[in-house]
């Protein structure tokens, strides 16, 4: 049986790996206490409802309003946590993606993690390296919720819009997929917040509350 999508575009913080409380929330914590010492710091729910909405960038730049020394700062404590720790990946998202790929399946990265990073995950857990990353090493403009990311992976290896799939934890994947007419999948498993289920199952072509229920779509099973 054919594959239902070709090309898998996976987002990697919360959707593939659990990285959020392990290595994010903590490091950022760490650089806002350095940084702004007099400040109330913000919880745990409230830094997953900011990067929601507006996003990750918008709460540095927007809302704490970090300067670009701070900014600097915050990336260096940032990259002190990602290379220290490995997170783990989602029970049964290896074997959906190993399995994916093996039936023939293109499978890219879009993240705001760094290229490095994402490849050492895969290397270790999964045994393959994605078809093509788009991380956070390049220039704001091509991250995500921008549509490059989609558009070159639509280009590279000449797909239709229909023949992708993009899967994310977040509202920034899910408007760049909008933007790029591309189906989009919430990963559920990784929300606490009712409010961001809420909207995620909403605005949502398809809303996934397992793993499993994930794979049973892009596996055809």
């Amino acid at each position: 049986m054919a594959l239902k999508y070709k090309c898998l575009i996976l987002d990697h913080d919360d959707t593939a790996v659990k990285s959020t409380p392990e290595i994010h929330y903590p490091s950022f914590i760490e650089a806002l206490k350095n940084l702004r010492p007099n400040e109330r710091t913000i919880t745990l729910k409230e830094f997953v409802g900011y990067c929601f909405n507006p996003g990750f960038t918008s709460l540095c730049k927007d809302i704490i309003k970090f300067t670009d020394e701070e900014l600097q700062h915050q990336q260096e404590v940032w990259k002190k946590y990602t290379e220290s720790t490995v997170p783990d990946f989602y029970e049964m998202f290896t074997e959906t993606i190993q399995e994916f790929k093996k039936q023939g399946g293109i499978v890219t990265v879009v993240s705001h993690s760094e290229r490095s990073r994402i490849e050492r995950d895969y290397s270790i857990h999964c045994g393959f390296l994605p078809d093509a990353i788009f991380g956070w090493e390049l220039p704001e403009h091509q991250r995500k919720p921008h549509s490059y990311p989609i558009k070159e992976i639509l280009k590279r290896f000449n797909l239709q819009e229909s023949e992708a799939l993009m899967l994310d934890d977040l509202k920034p994947g899910l408007e760049m997929a909008k933007s790029c007419n591309v189906d989009f999948a919430a990963a559920g498993w990784s929300h606490s917040i009712p409010e961001i289920k809420e909207q995620m199952k909403r605005e949502s072509k398809y809303y996934f509350e397992t793993v499993a229920q994930f794979s049973h779509l892009i596996l055809c099973k």
